[in-house]
């Protein structure tokens, strides 16, 4: 695919939003897009800005790459492209999400870091420090999920950062919960007191897997305890939010002060607003590719983001099929013509300019009224058949804590030997039904 040629001068008038420093208020009370690698691209997180969501993050990005970049302007749309090898743009950016744009690095050395940051630090409000990756390209080299098992390397890239970069740049980190609440305790505090603004937790552990539920139960304790720390940070919930009434309920059992939203939106950019699109193809996928060729966006990560978009079923199937088979832009133009992009944009950016008049929110905690789900309910509204955990068993379901265990596969290069073969069933805790009077109490684990 042929693509524009760069600029070096400043590109036509746009209008220039707020440019306020984040604060730690700026991290609550509000739903947020999380960072996604490929399907986090610049013309998603518009959408989600456009529907709702109050921060959104850029893909991860690793100290190295970012380096190594070219920082181009598109002389028609003012889109910033970062350019790697080839010309092909790494990251790219537009400056009117910059008042929402956290920019996310992937980092195992305090310099790098802050030499990475730096690069971007004209197209960000916000740099966070990626500390919950457990994808073998993160945590190889030290960085991501590795960073958990080494908090002195964590905390040291955590106060580089905002030792050396700028007051207004925020700086944040994002974790996963460690095997006990003791042990993640104890990160959390050193976390805090690097002087970020927020720290973004993922309720799951390491070792657990997308397609496991998230462990949004854990929570509560921990945002108590960094309120008690008496520092200014905000935490937001990350894992199985599914949209805004969804973040309404998790919020209410974990008290945290905003909820981040990952697959939902990969799925579906709306799912921030209080009336999510349901018929992609004609008001998401249209408009989506439209507006991706307005920006220049590479058609291999357009093509890749309307992949994962998942609704409704439409009677519309020949623009899905039109996608999966184009090769560029070009190919679309007997479904997608007149390409009116730039009329795309200008509604996203209306909508991004009158956030400033009434910035969209969260209903707090407190006025949230659905009853919680079951493991939370009194006891006298469950029936005497409930069952318990053994007292005897101690930790999360993560097969580092479930103690004299066989163990399970830590990633997915290794498979579970199956019970047919082995001759042994998981060594996994099994719930003791109730018997006799029922107690007052249910523990909560």
């Amino acid at each position: 695919m042929s693509r524009r040629s760069p600029s070096s001068s400043p590109p036509r008038d746009v209008k220039r939003p707020r440019l306020a420093p984040l604060t730690p208020d700026d991290y609550r009370n509000g739903l947020m897009l999380a960072p996604m690698v490929r399907s986090g691209a610049l013309p998603t997180r518009l959408f989600a800005l456009k529907h709702g969501a109050k921060l959104v993050w850029g893909p991860e990005m690793v100290d190295k790459a970012i380096l190594h970049a070219e920082r181009i302007v598109d002389p028609v749309s003012g889109t910033i492209s970062y350019n790697g090898k080839q010309e092909r743009a790494m990251f790219t950016c537009h400056p009117i999400e910059k008042p929402y744009l956290i920019f996310q690095v992937g980092s195992a050395n305090p310099e790098l870091a802050v030499q990475a940051a730096r690069v971007v630090l004209n197209d960000v409000s916000g740099v966070e420090l990626n500390c919950g990756c457990p994808k073998p390209f993160s945590t190889h080299a030290g960085m991501g999920a590795a960073l958990l098992t080494n908090p002195d390397l964590l905390c040291s890239i955590l106060s580089a950062l905002r030792r050396e970069l700028p007051p207004h740049i925020s700086v944040s980190a994002k974790i996963r919960l460690l095997p006990t609440q003791e042990d993640t305790f104890a990160l959390v505090e050193r976390i805090v007191e690097t002087g970020i603004n927020c720290l973004t937790i993922h309720c799951r552990t390491r070792n657990m897997r997308p397609r496991e539920r998230a462990l949004i139960h854990r929570l509560k304790e921990i945002v108590d305890f960094v309120r008690g720390l008496g520092r200014d940070v905000a935490v937001i919930e990350n894992g199985d939010c599914v949209g805004l009434e969804d973040a309404r309920r998790i919020r209410a059992i974990t008290g945290a002060d905003s909820v981040m939203i990952a697959s939902a939106a990969e799925a579906n950019p709306s799912v921030f607003s209080p009336t999510p699109l349901t018929n992609l193809e004609d008001d998401l996928i249209l408009p989506y590719l439209r507006l991706c060729k307005y920006l220049d966006n590479h058609w291999a990560s357009t093509k890749f983001c309307i992949s994962q978009f998942k609704g409704r079923k439409s009677a519309n199937k020949a623009l899905r099929e039109a996608v999966v088979k184009a090769k560029g832009y070009s190919d679309l133009d007997a479904l997608v013509k007149p390409w009116t992009g730039s009329n795309v944009f200008s509604v996203i950016r209306a909508a991004i300019d009158a956030r400033a008049m009434s910035p969209p929110v969260l209903i707090p905690a407190d006025d949230f009224l659905t009853p919680p789900p079951p493991s939370v309910l009194p006891l006298a509204e469950l029936t005497t058949t409930t069952t318990i955990t053994p007292s005897g068993w101690r930790g999360n379901p993560d097969p580092t804590v479930i103690y004299d265990a066989p163990l399970l596969p830590a990633n997915e290069h290794r498979m579970t030997i199956p019970a047919g073969v082995s001759k042994q069933d998981p060594g996994t805790p099994t719930p003791i039904p109730l018997s006799g009077p029922v107690p007052t109490a249910l523990p909560v684990i």
